[in-house]
């Protein structure tokens, strides 16, 4: 008896199968899914699985507070090849005045079946619940992890910025989806040749001369809400014009605040007041990878727990990440206003004296932010990752 399989059973096997998530066992799967996809390559370092949850999971994200979303997998011979989410922001949609609809956590083998049957059923959903557009990819909002990752497989892992492989752009891009933006992200090493790099005019610093109106203060663990909300409106206000925006809300920044409290010191806050108002702010989070090695995984044991808890506890980080930055819109057009992002950036480095970090990694800039790129290349001249966003009528 021939065992051979005719060209058509062939196909019937080949046949991609798209299943909506509507299940806890099928949600696990899709959380974990990247590390199946993704473990033949060494350079791709999988996060821990409660950030993930903390991001994906309705029962702990905050984005389930405000929007509707809806994943889905994708299944060839019952093995998962691939998922998507398909997700509504109102913030979004009453921010950009357009309905368009948002797509993430876009994850596959590389196989263009599969990422057409994909991106086909998030923009099938999406068209459904009333939009015209459909951009991404977003896990899940404008204000968490964004854009698919184009360039630096080969950078080390840092908090909250995806993975993806190479392969990954051509089969986005033969789905329709077109490029709308690119965002970069650099790393500054703290030490003496970088600080040289970083001139300011002479004799300007914080609390000293004509800026003695100006000074920094760390964050207030004792307030920490209360700097938070200040925090927010202060980044609000810097980037309400920029491409993309979509404003930072009460509910995502107290989800925040809660997430970074177990690792967060004094120092990695940075605002900057002038007169006692507050005009620039950035935050800076510690990157969690540092703490992993090679002894845990994204699904740690009591004794991998153990480990973790120590490390934060005792701050053993090496790298961190600058996720909020922002000067007041009222400085704009102002001379001070075009010197603070550089008086920001040497606070950093000053920091660098009490915290344990030997790099700092600035991300997202967007392609278009010339003035804040002409600065940090002043430093390092090129970016050590580049994201891509992309859309396309529905």
């Amino acid at each position: 008896m021939n065992s051979k399989m005719t060209p058509s059973e062939n196909s019937k096997n080949n046949i991609v199968r798209i299943v909506p998530v509507k299940s806890q066992k099928l949600l696990s799967l899709f959380i974990h899914l990247p590390r199946l996809l993704y473990k033949s390559f060494p350079e791709y370092v999988p996060p821990l699985d409660k950030e993930q949850k903390g991001n994906l999971d309705p029962k702990h994200s905050s984005f389930f507070r405000y929007g509707v979303a809806r994943y889905f997998l994708a299944f060839r011979n019952g093995k998962p090849v691939g998922r998507i989410s398909a997700q509504i922001d109102p913030n979004a949609l009453r921010e950009w005045k357009k309905p368009i609809g948002l797509f993430g956590a876009l994850d596959s083998i590389d196989d263009q079946d599969v990422v057409n049957a994909l991106v086909d059923a998030a923009s099938i959903w999406l068209k459904k619940m009333g939009m015209e557009k459909i951009r991404g990819p977003y896990t899940l909002t404008a204000n968490a992890e964004l854009g698919m990752m184009i360039e630096g497989q080969m950078a080390p892992p840092m908090i909250a910025m995806p993975w993806h492989p190479k392969y990954l752009l051509p089969l986005v891009e033969n789905t329709g989806l077109q490029k709308v933006m690119d965002v970069m992200s650099y790393q500054m090493q703290l030490n003496q040749q970088a600080i040289a790099a970083h001139k300011i005019p002479s004799g300007l610093k914080i609390g000293k001369g004509s800026l003695g109106n100006i000074t920094t203060r760390k964050l207030d663990m004792h307030h920490i809400e209360q700097d938070g909300e200040i925090l927010r409106q202060l980044y609000n206000d810097a980037w309400r014009d920029n491409w993309g925006f979509v404003p930072l809300t009460k509910i995502e920044m107290a989800f925040l605040i809660r997430e970074l409290k177990p690792i967060f010191k004094p120092e990695n806050y940075v605002l900057v007041e002038q007169n006692q108002k507050p005009v620039a702010v950035a935050m800076v989070v510690p990157n969690i990878y540092d703490l992993m090695q090679h002894d845990i995984g994204p699904a740690p044991s009591l004794l991998g727990w153990a480990k973790l808890a120590f490390r934060i506890t005792t701050h053993r980080f090496r790298s961190a990440r600058v996720i909020l930055l922002g000067i007041s819109h009222s400085l704009k057009g102002t001379a001070l206003g075009a010197l603070m992002p550089a008086l920001v950036i040497e606070e950093l480095f000053n920091r660098g004296k009490i915290l344990p970090y030997r790099m700092i990694e600035l991300g997202w800039i967007l392609e278009t932010n010339k003035p804040m790129r002409n600065l940090i290349e002043r430093i390092t001249p090129t970016p050590c990752k580049t994201y891509r966003i992309f859309e396309k009528d529905l």
